[in-house]
């Protein structure tokens, strides 16, 4: 039976209510709703604005017309400042669950206890909390592994000999963290890491950091850049100072991305399909809420290293 909206106590609708005053400045990034009158209401805080973000928002609104649940969702714009605002935001509006895909995975504490005090469960996408006793669940893409499977790429074609490696990585917290800690633990000793810096996940901004990093290491073999979008400014960037060798792996599986390792302009990438992120999301969180014993709090979602070898196997990354 689908869980409808509690009734909460009237304080905790006094200081929600005041809550909503003083945000009513934060506007939500589509106030789509999946039905008039959904079963269910669900509060979507999205973390940002790439091609992942975008494909997760337009998952999530599929999935949750289909499910006929009603859905209000907001843009953190990488901050998580604005993330918590964006929750106080959805619990005035007496959401029945939260999904959120967080900015900073040191926020998410702060986050969860104000959602948790009241009353309103969270469930997270992409990354998952050390104490998941506060959590309704996640559908969790395991991104240690994502760049550990990058690093094992090189690793194979490097075949034991010294190289030089570089690194792209997206904005500080969270998901780029995990990301390139994954990708420089599996790294063999033979490869080194000679560059690290932030791209913010933007590509004008990768692209310059690109340029700086070929500058100082011309022998550069090898980049990792945190996802597709940035490691097509970096190919521009190599090429133009004629780097064309350096060898790019990258993060995520877009149709663009998928197309570039097909051309080799990328060696390789990680599939982690938003789609199916958004997907399980929305689904898990209705079931959870209805105390399906048949679906798991935790959802690894399925990763798949994409190269030459086996591009026409990557899976769909974006909703039609």
């Amino acid at each position: 039976m689908i869980r409808t909206s509690r009734r909460r106590p009237a304080a905790a609708v006094s200081l929600l209510g005041a809550a909503a005053l003083m945000l009513s400045g934060c506007g939500t990034e589509d106030d789509a709703s999946g039905a008039a009158d959904g079963a269910v209401t669900l509060g979507f805080v999205n973390g940002a604005a790439t091609h992942f973000h975008t494909c997760l928002l337009k998952s999530v609104e599929q999935t949750a017309k289909a499910e006929d649940a009603k859905l209000y969702s907001a843009n953190s714009k990488q901050d998580a400042g604005t993330e918590l605002s964006n929750i106080e935001d959805m619990i005035s509006r007496n959401v029945d669950a939260l999904i959120v895909q967080t900015v900073n995975v040191d926020a998410l504490e702060g986050d969860i206890a104000k959602a948790k005090s009241a009353g309103i469960p969270v469930f997270l996408t992409s990354v998952a909390t050390g104490d998941m006793s506060d959590v309704l669940g996640v559908a969790k893409v395991d991104l240690k592994q994502v760049g550990a499977l990058d690093a094992g790429w090189i690793a194979k074609d490097a075949a034991g000999k010294d190289v030089k490696v570089g690194i792209v990585a997206g904005a500080p917290g969270a998901a780029s963290d995990l990301l390139v800690g994954g990708f420089k633990d599996a790294l063999p000793g033979t490869a080194k890491v000679v560059a690290n810096q932030p791209g913010m996940f933007n590509p004008a901004k990768a692209q310059d950091v690109a340029e700086n990093m070929i500058q100082a290491h011309p022998d550069l073999d090898y980049a990792f850049v945190a996802n597709e979008e940035m490691a097509f400014a970096v190919r521009k960037a190599f090429d133009a100072a004629g780097a064309k060798d350096v060898k790019i792996v990258s993060v995520n599986g877009t149709e663009d991305g998928v197309a570039a390792v097909k051309s080799g302009a990328l060696s390789a990438t990680v599939a982690n399909s938003a789609m199916t992120i958004g997907q399980t999301a929305v689904k898990n969180t209705i079931a959870l809420l209805n105390k399906d014993k048949t679906v798991d709090k935790i959802a690894n979602i399925p990763l798949v290293l994409v190269t030459k070898d086996n591009v026409d196997e990557a899976p769909q990354y974006c909703p039609k």
